[in-house]
């Protein structure tokens, strides 16, 4: 069975109504990203980060999966499929994706902020000051911030330097180190990108674009390769 690896961004999930992190007017207007997801913010103000993260969790645990979402899950019955995800939601696990790697952490995790690998699920959408990993320290959000390392990019180059077909969902292809990820791809794999907006690697020479939602672009995709 061939090896599909699917790489999603923020572009993923905007069907089911989660705003993107960079937009305006939305649930984020009034923060500098800075201020709520770095290890700086979290060290100037973390009541307010752990209230960003919350809003975030509550809105997530409203959302669904859309089709997007389901329709990856179908092709499990034509590909081993992997999805690498620069997202933290949980919407791949939710739809029902069987191998799913996280480069940005999960929004629906916590962390122990003396030990990173001390993970803990987290019940409803709150995550509170005095909530304490088993070594009696503060609980964190289980997020990459930026100016942390992303521990999950070795695993992910190796998972995509073995695809025998590569896509990208959703995602500008502007964010290190997950950007990087293409230059991994086997010179023998077609490279597919879905996008209603223009991405820049498009002019690649071995890339496909199908310039559509993530909804409309899978199933274009699942009726060009399902077949191969």
């Amino acid at each position: 069975m061939k090896k599909l690896v699917v790489l999603t961004g923020a572009g993923m999930s905007a069907e089911s109504g989660l705003r993107t992190f960079r937009e305006m007017g939305g649930l984020w207007e009034e923060h500098n990203v800075y201020d709520v997801a770095s290890p700086g913010g979290w060290e100037r103000d973390r009541a307010m980060v752990l209230r960003f993260y919350n809003e975030r969790r509550k809105q997530l645990l409203e959302t669904k999966p859309n089709r997007g979402h389901l329709d990856l899950v179908e092709l499990e019955q034509y590909f081993e499929v992997w999805i690498v995800t620069q997202n933290v939601d949980d919407l791949h696990e939710r739809a029902g994706s069987s191998r799913i790697l996280h480069l940005h952490g999960e929004l629906c995790k916590s962390r122990s902020t003396v030990d990173p690998n001390l993970v803990y699920d987290i019940e409803g959408w709150e995550l509170g000051e005095g909530d304490l990993c088993e070594k009696g320290s503060q609980l964190r959000p289980h997020v990459v911030w930026f100016g942390e390392a992303v521990p999950a990019i070795e695993e992910a180059a190796r998972v995509v330097s073995e695809a025998d077909i590569f896509v990208i969902i959703g995602t500008s292809m502007n964010v290190y180190p997950a950007a990087g990820l293409i230059n991994y791809v086997p010179g023998t794999a077609p490279i597919y990108v879905i996008d209603p907006n223009e991405v820049a690697i498009a002019g690649h020479p071995r890339i496909q674009v199908i310039q559509k939602s993530a909804g409309e672009g899978v199933q274009l995709l699942m009726e060009e390769i399902r077949d191969e």
